[in-house]
C-alpha cells in the first residue's frame, strides 16, 4: 500500500512581485518528493484588514478561502521576510484572520529563514505568534536557506547546491510528519 500524499500549504510573507521568499517556496515545489504536494497560497494581498467585527458577522470571501486552504493542508511551510525587525504587516494580518479559526490550532508548521545576512528578530516574533496560535512548530528554530540575494528567482535558488540541500532538509521534515488518523 502506498503512503498518502501530505498536502503542504506554502505561505509567503511578502507582497513583492519578485520575492526571494516566494522563490524559495517555488524552488521547494520543484524539489518535492512524491509523498508531498506543495500548494502555494497566493491570496495575501487580497485579504482585508483584520477586524473582529467582520469575523463575527459574515467572514469575507478571501478569508474563507484562506481558512479552507489551511483546513485542507496537513502542514504549513512559511517563508517570511523581516521588515524593520518584525513580521511584515500583511503577513501578520493573515495570521490575525487565522487566530479565531477552527482550521489552524494544532497545525504542523515549518519556518524557513531565507535571509542570507541572518535576520532573526522577525523569525523569533513569528515563532512566538505561531506558538500563541497553537501551531505545532516542527523545528525549534527556523531552517536557514541562505538565498543568493534579494529578488532572486526560483531558478537561481535551484542553481545553488546549498539552497537545494537546505530545501530538501525542510521537505524531509515535512515528509516525516505523522498523518492525522
Amino acid at each position: 500500500m502506498t503512503a498518502a500524499v501530505q498536502r503542504v500549504l506554502c505561505l509567503c510573507g511578502s507582497l513583492r512581485r519578485v520575492s526571494s521568499n516566494r522563490a524559495a517556496l517555488e524552488a521547494a515545489r520543484q524539489l518535492v518528493p512524491a509523498t508531498l504536494e506543495l500548494v502555494l497560497y497566493d491570496g495575501l494581498g487580497r485579504l482585508p484588514l483584520f477586524n473582529p467585527d467582520d469575523e463575527a458577522a459574515a467572514v469575507p470571501a478571501p478569508v474563507r478561502s484562506l481558512r479552507e486552504a489551511v483546513g485542507r493542508a496537513d502542514a504549513l511551510l512559511i517563508a517570511c521576510p523581516e521588515y524593520a525587525h518584525g513580521v511584515p504587516g500583511a503577513f501578520k494580518n493573515l495570521l490575525d484572520w487565522l487566530v479565531g479559526s477552527l482550521e489552524f490550532p494544532g497545525k504542523p508548521v515549518l519556518l524557513l529563514n531565507t535571509a542570507a545576512r541572518g535576520s532573526y528578530r522577525a523569525q523569533q516574533a513569528l515563532a512566538e505568534i505561531l506558538r500563541t496560535m497553537s501551531a505545532q512548530l516542527l523545528a525549534a528554530q527556523p531552517l536557514p536557506v541562505a538565498l543568493p540575494g534579494a529578488g532572486c528567482s526560483a531558478a537561481q535558488v535551484l542553481a545553488s547546491a546549498e539552497c537545494c540541500a537546505a530545501l530538501r532538509a525542510a521537505l524531509d521534515i515535512l515528509a516525516d510528519i505523522p498523518r492525522p488518523p
